[in-house]
């Protein structure tokens, strides 16, 4: 069983920069075309100021925010092998535009099993805030251990 005590266990706080060449490979990944998530003058027309992100890569720049360790592996030592992701919540406050720095923090906020310990879930949110401290998203994901 994993110990709640690590409910409340929460990384450092990083820094990651929104940019448009990271912006526009995860555009082709994920197959997006509207031109106002790669596009300036697109992005303009369609009343932004900047180019903004579409609604998912929040969690690009959780995936690649250079946390010194990681709460599922290195916190709770949670088994890779036994592990899957169960499930993602993204929360919009505020536009993440290009040329935003993102602060996150992540942080556990709940653990919990069912079938009498069969199943164990372990709750993350993440917050994201620009560089003037906005609140722009909140990432929930629960990873799901089976034992």
């Amino acid at each position: 069983m994993i110990d709640r005590k690590h409910i409340g266990a929460a990384t450092e706080e990083v820094s990651i920069e929104v940019e448009l060449s990271q912006l526009r490979l995860f555009c082709q990944a994920t197959g997006e075309t509207n031109p106002v998530f790669f596009d300036a003058d697109a992005a303009r027309a369609a009343g932004h100021g900047r180019i903004p992100t579409p609604p998912t890569y929040p969690q690009t720049l959780l995936n690649l925010s250079p946390f010194k360790k990681n709460l599922v592996l290195d916190v709770i030592q949670a088994d890779l092998a036994r592990m899957l992701h169960g499930e993602q919540v993204f929360e919009h406050h505020h536009p993440i535009r290009v040329g935003d720095t993102i602060r996150m923090r992540q942080s556990v906020a709940d653990i919990y099993d069912k079938k009498g310990g069969a199943l164990e879930f372990i709750v993350l949110e993440t917050l994201a805030r620009n560089q003037d401290g906005i609140v722009c998203a909140t990432l929930k994901s629960v990873a799901v251990i089976r034992n």
